[in-house]
């Protein structure tokens, strides 16, 4: 043999030999054994989750749901048709939804005559003239002398001429002639307003006296309202409820559960939150009550089981809040000062009967029996059996987490 073929031979030995080498490093990479497999696909050891231990107040508080309203609450409806009109038709419509109110001010028309807004507790019951006499007099008396139209003259709870006189002035100054009615004085209140009669400052030609028809007034506590609804359109027949009112402090309207009502007492500290604007006020409870709700129609059996709650706020709610639904967080119970607290996640009850907490510190952990107090705000108030087993700052197991695998 050659050199030259030994030397081709040599070489070719050579590259076998890497070829070879390389195809086993590679196979190396790809095949595993059962045992590297299953090491490689264990899990990792699970993190361990603290919280600090604080001191804080604890507060246990019930959440539910509320509607702002005014204490007052007035339908005006139509109570008659004026004399000489053959049918009551709404006119004019002088109240938007939402608008405020004054005392005085004309609402609508039923057939061209005014119902007028006026301060008072007490609704009107019947129509007044000269010759009556009673609380409804001297409430209508007080109610023009406020917005400016005295009847000084006339003996307390007396419909008199100073009554007529002031009757007259305040239907002028907004655009109508006063109505009248027979002037027969005996007090029964019973005469028919006569809307085309014009009267003086005293009786009117013809006999006819100036008077307040049942049908154009209507009384609210406060001095101002609020336009609740507004369903009379001109044109309408006045039948029924034509527009209805609110007056009054604001107050809130809520209910509670029948397994919170015992957590409920009047004084108890409320925040009130509008959601829709983010406001919120303070307030107390006014009153829970001792028997359940019963259910509306097409309510179901279970909102029987409510217990109505009435909160007071500490100031007057803003107007913005009438009407609203809003959500009422009552202070159930507090701890009042500051105490020693947990997640209550963090604690935990042994198969020996103790309650107790895990503390860890520098990878070590220490079980520490405690005892427990009121919850409230996710904490639980913990007290060490042994002082100074727990401080604040000290970190407290409250779960494990699995890490995941990429």
């Amino acid at each position: 043999m050659t050199l030259a073929l030994r030397r081709r031979t040599l070489l070719a030995v050579v590259l076998a030999c890497l070829l070879c080498t390389g195809a086993g490093a590679g196979a190396a990479t790809l095949l595993k054994s059962p045992a590297q497999a299953a090491a490689e696909t264990v899990a990792p050891p699970p993190d361990v989750l603290t919280a600090p231990v604080v001191r804080k107040v604890l507060a246990q508080s019930v959440v539910t749901r509320g509607k702002v309203t005014a204490s007052q609450h007035v339908e005006i409806t139509a109570t008659g048709t004026p004399a000489g009109v053959g049918r009551a038709v709404v006119t004019k419509v002088k109240a938007e939804p939402g608008a405020t109110l004054k005392a005085g001010q004309v609402l609508l028309e039923v057939s061209g005559r005014p119902v007028v807004l006026l301060q008072g507790a007490m609704p009107a019951y019947r129509d007044l003239m000269r010759g009556t006499s009673g609380e409804d007099v001297t409430q209508l008396r007080k109610a023009l002398a406020g917005i400016g139209y005295p009847s000084h003259g006339d003996a307390p709870g007396e419909f008199g001429a100073a009554t007529e006189q002031a009757v007259t002035r305040f239907y002028r100054a907004r655009g109508y002639a006063p109505p009248t009615s027979s002037g027969n004085g005996n007090g029964t209140g019973n005469g028919t307003a006569d809307k085309n009669t014009g009267a003086g400052t005293g009786t009117a030609g013809g006999g006819r006296l100036p008077m307040v028809p049942l049908s154009e007034v209507a009384y609210v506590d406060s001095p101002t309202a609020r336009a609740d609804t507004v369903t009379a359109q001109v044109g309408d027949d006045a039948n029924g409820a034509l527009l209805s009112v609110t007056s009054g402090a604001l107050v809130v309207n809520g209910s509670v559960a029948s397994y919170e009502k015992g957590l409920i007492r009047p004084g108890q500290s409320v925040e009130i939150l509008y959601e829709a604007t983010g406001a919120s006020a303070s307030g107390t409870v006014a009153s829970v009550s001792d028997r359940p709700a019963k259910a509306r129609d097409g309510e179901s059996e279970r909102s029987g089981e409510a217990y109505a709650l009435r909160v007071k706020s500490a100031k007057a709610l803003p107007e913005e809040f009438n009407g609203a639904d809003v959500r009422l967080t009552v202070v159930a119970a507090s701890s009042r000062d500051e105490v020693l607290a947990v997640p209550a996640s963090a604690v935990s009850a042994g198969a020996d009967g103790l309650t107790s907490v895990t503390v860890r510190s520098g990878g070590r952990e220490r079980r520490v029996a405690v005892r427990v107090g009121m919850t409230g705000d996710g904490f639980v108030q913990i007290t060490p059996q042994e002082p100074a087993a727990v401080a604040e700052g000290d970190q407290v197991v409250v779960g494990v987490q699995t890490r995941g695998r990429s």
